[in-house]
C-alpha cells in the first residue's frame, strides 16, 4: 500500500460532501473519484470538492483502477448491494452507517469481505475521535470501576418536507437505523451484546418509526437506557455510571469533544478535545482505514466485523419488540 491512498465515493448528499472535505485535509489522502447515478449531480460534486473524476455509474467506479478505497455514502437500503459491488471489484470498503439495514444482510457483506480478503469497515465515527479512546483507557484502566449503567439519547426535529429518505420504509427511513444505531453502538461498546431487549417505538404516518425507546439488559444485570427520534429534539447526552464513577460526555456525544469525570472521591475533571478548525471530525475514521490498510488489516479493532454484526442484529430485535402508538 503506497503512502497516499486514493479514494472513491459513491454518493453525492451531504455526509458524502463533509467526507470529502475531510480527506481533502489529510495530505495521505487523496480523492480520485465520485459516482452518483444522476452524472449531473456527480460533476458539480467533482467541481466542488476538486476531485479528479465524476461517473454517472457505480461501477465505473469501482472498477477505476486508480480507486483503492470506497467510501459508501449511498442511502441505507443500498449499503449491502453498494459495498458488495466494491468488495467484488477488489476495493476495500468504508461503509456509512448503519452498515446493513438487517442483520442478515451484514453476514453476508461480512462473509464477502473474508471471501475476498478485503478490508470492510462500517462508519461509525464516534469511535474514532480522540475522547473516545481517552474513555477507552479510563474504562481499561478501572478508573470507572464496573460500567453498570449507560444513558444515551439521539433525537432531532425534522420536518417532513425535508431529507425525504427519513420518510420513505423503502430507504430504511426512521430514527432506529438513522440515529438509533449511535447509542446502541455505544452501549454494544460498553457491555458487548444484550440479552434482553425491549422497546416501545411510536411510528408516523408512512409507516416509520419517528421515535424509539430501548432499555437493553447484559449478561450481569448492566443495563442500557437508550432514546432515538427524528421528529423531537433531545439532549443528544451520554452518561456512563460505574462503580467508582461516571462520565458525562457533553452534547452532542456522537461528535463527542467534551466530557467530564465525576471521580468516587467526590471531585471531578472537565476532559476536553478541540477539533481542528473547520473540521467536523471525518478526518478521525478515514485516518482509521488508511491505518489498518497500511498494515493489510481486514477489519478495524476499533469497529470489527463481529460487532457491526452484533449491533444490526440488536437492531432486528428492537424493531421486533416495537409497538405502535396512537396517532
Amino acid at each position: 500500500m503506497n503512502d497516499t491512498i486514493s479514494w472513491g465515493i459513491l454518493g453525492t448528499g451531504r455526509i458524502a460532501g463533509e467526507f470529502a472535505e475531510a480527506l481533502n485535509r489529510l495530505p495521505e489522502a487523496r480523492l480520485r473519484a465520485v459516482a452518483s447515478r444522476d452524472p449531473a449531480k456527480a460533476r458539480r460534486f467533482a467541481a466542488r470538492f476538486g476531485v479528479e473524476r465524476a461517473y454517472g455509474d457505480y461501477r465505473a467506479l469501482v472498477e477505476d483502477p486508480a480507486v483503492q478505497v470506497v467510501y459508501v455514502a449511498t442511502p441505507h437500503s443500498r449499503h449491502a448491494a453498494d459495498s458488495a459491488l466494491a468488495l467484488e471489484a477488489g476495493k476495500a470498503v468504508l461503509c456509512e452507517k448503519p452498515l446493513t439495514v438487517t442483520a442478515a444482510e451484514a453476514e453476508t457483506l461480512i462473509a464477502l469481505a473474508r471471501s475476498r480478503g478485503l478490508f470492510l469497515m462500517e462508519a461509525m465515527w464516534t469511535r474514532c475521535f480522540p475522547l473516545m479512546r481517552r474513555l477507552r483507557e479510563l474504562l481499561a484502566a478501572g478508573e470507572l470501576g464496573e460500567p453498570r449503567l449507560l444513558r444515551a439519547d439521539f433525537g432531532f426535529y425534522a420536518d417532513y418536507t425535508a431529507a425525504p429518505r427519513l420518510w420513505d420504509p423503502a430507504l430504511g427511513g426512521g430514527a432506529l437505523l438513522d440515529v438509533g444505531v449511535y447509542p446502541v453502538a455505544l452501549a454494544s461498546w460498553v457491555f458487548g451484546a444484550p440479552t434482553v431487549v425491549q422497546s416501545h417505538a411510536r411510528l408516523g404516518r408512512n409507516g416509520v418509526d419517528e421515535e424509539v425507546a430501548m432499555l437493553l439488559g447484559y449478561p450481569e444485570g448492566q443495563s442500557a437506557l437508550l432514546h432515538a427520534a427524528v421528529r423531537l429534539e433531545t439532549e443528544q447526552q451520554a452518561l456512563l455510571t460505574g462503580t467508582r464513577g461516571r462520565v458525562w460526555i457533553h452534547r452532542p456525544w456522537w461528535r463527542p469533544t467534551r466530557m467530564t469525570w465525576f471521580r468516587a472521591d467526590g471531585t471531578e475533571e472537565r476532559l476536553e478535545f478541540p477539533l481542528p478548525a473547520d473540521a467536523k471530525g471525518y478526518e478521525y475514521e478515514a485516518q482509521e482505514v488508511m491505518a489498518c490498510l497500511r498494515v493489510d488489516r481486514l477489519e478495524s479493532p476499533l469497529m470489527p466485523w463481529d460487532e457491526s454484526l452484533a449491533i444490526m442484529r440488536t437492531l432486528d430485535a428492537v424493531r421486533a419488540g416495537g409497538q405502535r402508538s396512537d396517532q
